[in-house]
């Protein structure tokens, strides 16, 4: 298992991967919600901000992306959920940008927020929509530091 920087070949498996992850793990969105955000993600994430990739043996197992100390994504394939992937894309967060580490995590996603408590991060603060202003809360989360 390596992590390896996004490269432009990387998009549209990326996508894949990322669809099938918000299907499993964020039931509060319906498709229509996931069609408005599937050409937001493609435009304005992996072309733009730095994105690093968990590979084993070819097969891309999840993705993080980061601007600055902020994770502004965390995606792991389902099939992979649950065996470490997510901890390690953290760990190399952490050691490519140091803490403490911030992030936002879908209110309706519990088992998000679980994983974030776990790896240590606390509530800082909550909007009542997200980023592209749809009625979908967001916590504020940070870690000690």
């Amino acid at each position: 298992m390596h992590i390896r920087p996004y490269d432009l070949p990387d998009l549209e498996p990326l996508m894949a991967l990322w669809e099938r992850s918000v299907r499993a793990t964020h039931d509060f969105l319906g498709e229509a919600v996931i069609g408005q955000l599937v050409p937001v993600v493609r435009r304005h994430v992996f072309p733009v901000i730095e994105t690093w990739i968990l590979v084993d043996s070819g097969d891309i197992l999840g993705f993080v992306s980061l601007n600055g100390r902020k994770v502004e994504a965390l995606f792991v394939d389902p099939a992979h959920m649950g065996k470490g992937a997510g901890d390690r894309l953290m760990q190399h967060a952490r050691r490519l940008k140091g803490s403490p580490l911030t992030l936002d995590v879908n209110e309706q996603n519990p088992a998000a927020l679980a994983f974030y408590k776990k790896q240590g991060f606390t509530v800082t603060g909550r909007s009542p929509v997200d980023g592209m202003g749809l009625p979908f809360p967001l916590l504020h989360l940070a870690e000690p530091g």
